[in-house]
């Protein structure tokens, strides 16, 4: 069995640099750094006072919320297209 190539890729999220070693590209590697990103910023930018691990944590709560709706959508979604299909 052949391993997969992984990459490494330094990004910058909150003002703290990571260093990301994984096999997807480098250019998702930095889509996702940047969205990362920039929901911490949003968040931030409405609540101050919060500090980072706050921040942090408030983000990754927001996006696996979101993806949970996503993969609920996703299996409605898959349910009336096997119902369209017969």
């Amino acid at each position: 069995m052949e391993k997969e190539q992984k990459t490494r890729i330094t990004i910058d999220i909150y003002g703290q640099t990571y260093t990301i070693i994984g096999t997807d590209s480098s250019a998702h590697v930095r889509q996702v750094a940047t969205l990362v990103d920039d929901l911490m910023r949003e968040l931030s930018a409405h609540n101050p006072s919060l500090d980072t691990t706050k921040v942090a944590v408030l983000t990754a709560v927001n996006s696996v919320h979101d993806y949970l709706k996503l993969q609920t959508e996703k299996e409605l979604l898959e349910e009336e297209l096997k119902k369209l299909k017969g």
